[in-house]
């Protein structure tokens, strides 16, 4: 089995679950943020819905500067509703997934760099960023995002198990 074979069921399921939790996000509270230092609900599930977008980079690029010097650093899409939430999603998802399922294990094993302003921030080999940096950061994410939800009384859809809204799967 290669690197990839045993990547995409995973990412799959996290992928689909990510979906029930974006189709959720009221489309009157994407301003809404629980705390003054928090971000919008807006600004959460736009984060959410471009983590996939990762996997393409951190695929066909050997680093990446988030905060390049005498630029703009790298933003967070956000979008205006809903249905664009789900587009951007599901077209980040689509490329995600063929760029897991197109590469090969040697390529997976090669180290990729994430920079800031031209530092090292860290150096992994592709596929422990695609758990890590993409997929984990990704699951850290929607359970914030099942918080504000939770917080607007918005039903938690059931991910790994029955949610208090969901007893069944």
């Amino acid at each position: 089995m290669t690197i990839s074979d045993s990547l995409l069921p995973e990412f799959d399921h996290e992928m689909a679950n990510t979906r029930k939790s974006l189709e959720r996000v009221p489309e009157d509270k994407l301003d809404w943020k629980p705390h003054p230092k928090s971000h919008t609900m807006r600004w959460l599930a736009g984060h959410v819905a471009n983590i996939p977008s990762w996997v393409v980079m951190a695929i066909q690029r050997d680093s990446i500067d988030i905060a390049p010097a005498g630029a703009e650093p790298s933003r967070t899409p956000e979008p205006d509703s809903r249905a664009a939430l789900l587009e951007m999603f599901a077209k980040n998802v689509a490329e995600a997934r063929a760029a897991i399922a197109g590469a090969a294990d040697e390529h997976l094993l090669k180290s990729w760099t994430l920079l800031a302003a031209g530092k090292e921030v860290l150096t992994l080999p592709r596929v422990a960023v695609l758990r890590s940096f993409v997929m984990n950061h990704l699951i850290h994410h929607r359970a914030q995002l099942g918080v504000y939800l939770r917080l607007n009384d918005v039903p938690v859809p059931a991910l790994y198990g029955p949610s208090a809204d969901e007893t069944g799967m």
